[in-house]
């Protein structure tokens, strides 16, 4: 089943700037068969089910790896069995009824 995510992972306890955790997890992300958009306040995940949340898990791996003692992640994920979407799709969409 395809799933598009908006994925915000936050470590804790690991200081003020967290750019070094979210570009680990950008490699992480890049390294699957997903399609990734990096935005200001987290990253829009697109592809299998499966793959997508397997490289959610793979971020807090490594980023318990790198020290950070907690992690909060929030995930926002839509699917739907109609038809397929993609992100691109839907971006699309609401930027024709802009015109």
């Amino acid at each position: 089943m395809k799933v598009i995510v908006d994925l915000t992972i936050i470590p804790i306890g690991v200081g003020i700037s967290l750019s070094k955790y979210v570009a680990e997890c950008e490699k992480i992300i890049a390294a699957t068969n997903c399609k990734k958009q990096l935005h200001a306040n987290g990253t829009n995940i697109e592809g299998e089910w499966d793959e997508v949340f397997k490289a959610i898990k793979l971020c807090h791996e490594r980023l318990h790896q790198m020290g950070a003692p907690r992690i909060f992640t929030t995930i926002h994920a839509g699917t739907r069995i109609d038809r397929e979407q993609s992100m691109d799709d839907k971006i699309k969409s609401v930027q024709a009824k802009l015109i």
